[in-house]
């Protein structure tokens, strides 16, 4: 099965896809979360700022995610194998199975419901779409750290906590913008209307994640790809600027500073180098 995974046509549309990406750089890291911020802040306001057809529209949600995530969907797709397939496969289940558990017993998150539909959702309780949510988060998280990392990466005693700081860090961004525009609740907690708990889970989540990844990808190939992949941590950009946005809109200046650290860990690795004006205006 893996010869088949290497056929010139795979080959060839792999290569479609990375020009595309390179091609529409700017659009999707800079315009996509910068139009989303906008979007989103102006639907969680009251009255909402939009005409009602827009606030919170939820085609729209899934597909400006899908579309931030490509970057990273292109950069990882030419190392998918069939080890690495059933690794981000049993990765996507654990994503639906815990969030099915979460809702039913608190647990490992915190009770918490969701406020807005993310898009279609399963037996109405988990959003189908969650996976694009979940998994690139810690995949992002686990892409910076070897990059960061460099040789040190190879040591999982040192791998492994690294990424698990990654992830919360990207959290303690993503929740209180997210409580903030209503998007899920926890009914309190002591950071920005989230529980300590949720941390505590995302400890679990990242652990899980690492060790699948661990398992299903080469490290040095994966190295490689992502040295040479210059837009392959582009959705960590875009989460910056849309999260980052997003919580400078409602005053939470914590999360602002955590989401400038994070950009500040993609400008050392020089991954903060998208175009700075768009292909469609010219030179």
């Amino acid at each position: 099965m893996d010869d088949l995974l290497a056929t010139p046509t795979r080959e060839r549309a792999l290569d479609r896809l990375d020009e595309l990406v390179l091609e529409n750089r700017f659009t999707i890291a800079v315009v996509f979360p910068v139009t989303g911020a906008i979007l989103l802040t102006a639907s969680a306001l009251h009255p909402p700022w939009l005409p009602d057809v827009l606030v919170f529209h939820p085609l729209l949600i899934l597909l400006g995610t899908l579309v931030m995530r490509l970057p990273l969907g292109a950069g990882l797709a030419p190392l998918v194998d069939r080890r690495a397939g059933l690794a981000l496969v049993s990765l996507t289940a654990y994503a639906y199975a815990i969030e099915f558990v979460g809702i039913a017993t608190g647990w490992p998150y915190g009770e918490f419901a969701y406020g807005v539909s993310l898009g279609p959702m399963l037996a109405g309780e988990v959003p189908l779409g969650l996976p694009i949510f979940f998994v690139p988060l810690v995949v992002n998280s686990y892409l910076l750290c070897t990059l960061l990392l460099g040789q040190r990466a190879t040591n999982p005693w040192l791998r492994l906590p690294a990424v698990i700081a990654t992830v919360l860090a990207i959290d303690l961004v993503l929740d209180p913008g997210a409580v903030a525009l209503g998007f899920w609740e926890y009914g309190g907690g002591s950071y920005y209307g989230v529980p300590r708990s949720n941390y505590e889970g995302w400890i679990l989540s990242a652990t899980v994640a690492v060790l699948l990844l661990d398992w299903g990808f080469d490290w040095q190939t994966l190295g490689e790809r992502l040295r040479s992949c210059v837009f392959m941590l582009d959705d960590m950009v875009s989460f910056v600027i849309l999260w980052g946005a997003i919580n400078a809109v409602f005053g939470n200046w914590l999360p602002v500073g955590i989401a400038a650290v994070l950009g500040l860990g993609l400008v050392v690795t020089d991954r903060f180098d998208v175009p700075t004006r768009p292909r469609w205006l010219g030179s």
